[in-house]
């Protein structure tokens, strides 16, 4: 069973710098914009990819459009060695349809 948090919830959490995000999407979509800060690791690259990621004791949530796929991608990296037993690792309700909250860009400053 993976814990889910409330976008309200990742929020906090992410302006208190006390989670890492996860955005399975893929590249074009976490491009048009994204929860701040967040990795863009989209699902179908995600077991090749855990084993490259730095994992430390930080907690750790994954975000989806809908919050079906992160729930996949959380159980995948909970699965993983080398992500301690201690750290949370959740999926965001809802995903990316239910956040209100400001969303990041990659776009070029000068475009």
């Amino acid at each position: 069973m993976v814990e889910e948090l409330t976008p309200e919830e990742v929020n906090e959490r992410v302006r208190d710098g006390d989670v890492r995000v996860i955005d399975t999407r893929p590249a074009a979509q976490y491009e048009q914009g994204h929860i701040p800060g967040a990795i863009n690791v989209p699902l179908g690259d995600l077991p090749s990819m855990v084993p490259d990621i730095e994992w430390d004791d930080t907690d750790v949530v994954c975000a989806c459009p809908v919050g079906q796929s992160s729930k996949q991608a959380a159980m995948l990296i909970q699965s993983y060695e080398d992500v301690e037993d201690d750290v949370l690792v959740a999926s965001m309700a809802g995903g990316y349809e239910e956040w209100d909250f400001e969303l990041e860009t990659d776009a070029p400053a000068d475009a």
